[in-house]
């Protein structure tokens, strides 16, 4: 016990300062005012849009590093960096490159937690998934990849709860980089619609300007449907 409230001291004061130290820097370098504005935003578009053109294969690897850094040990959400994925990368490469950076940070995570966590995750969630045990034991891979798709529960603890169950790295990372295809490819491609709005409009784009372009429109509305079949698959899953 002793141990694991040193672990999460630690986690929490790593978490703390790697944030305290990027919010240094970000506004060391540009104001609230210069980060909200319209023009950051399109300037960044195009640069970005440079970038892809002269240096694809460096934008990649580093938005990649980027997304593996954000899962483990930033431990980001995952919806954020998908639409942000989308916005500088484009919907095919965005997806491609977000899936594999969220799958391997939540790899790292997951290992990370059954080495230093499992205690007291066994401790404090036990008792709430203890049905899922013996689904896991049937088909392990197969409830994994069902348990991604269906999510419900925060990123960061769906990375370290199946340490309840034991489950094998590899069945782990290939069921996440499955699992978590349909979610990152809408939000990546609301992401990739906003920046077409926004290379479209000089001047910023209202609400109705934005809901109504069909690159957002459409796979916000699939989204949306996504969102009401897992709620239903989730009762389904978590059914004791």
């Amino acid at each position: 016990m002793e141990k694991s409230k040193k672990v999460k001291l630690f986690i929490g004061l790593f978490y703390i300062t790697i944030v305290g130290l990027f919010l240094y820097y970000l506004f060391s370098k540009f104001s609230l005012q210069q980060l909200t504005s319209y023009e950051f935003i399109k300037d960044n578009v195009n640069y970005f849009s440079k970038i892809k053109k002269s240096n694809l294969f460096l934008l990649s690897s580093s938005f990649l590093l980027f997304t593996i850094l954000w899962v483990f040990p930033f431990l980001g959400f995952g919806s954020p960096v998908a639409l942000l994925g989308g916005f500088i990368l484009g919907k095919w490469l965005g997806v491609t490159i977000v899936v594999l950076g969220l799958s391997i940070g939540a790899t790292f995570l997951y290992i990370f937690g059954n080495f230093f966590l499992k205690d007291l995750i066994r401790e404090k969630f036990l008792n709430k998934f203890q049905n899922l045990e013996q689904k896991f034991k049937k088909s392990e891979f197969f409830y994994l990849l069902i348990y991604r798709m269906v999510g419900g529960i925060p990123w960061q603890l769906s990375c370290i709860l199946p340490t309840l169950f034991n489950v094998k790295v590899v069945n782990f990372f290939f069921a996440t980089l499955i699992g978590i295809i349909p979610q990152v490819f809408l939000i990546a491609s609301i992401g990739n619609g906003l920046g077409a709005v926004i290379n479209q409009n000089l001047k910023p784009p209202s609400i109705i300007d934005i809901l109504s372009s069909p690159s957002i429109y459409l796979p916000l509305g699939i989204f949306l449907i996504l969102i009401i079949i897992t709620i239903f698959l989730r009762k389904l899953f978590y059914k004791k």
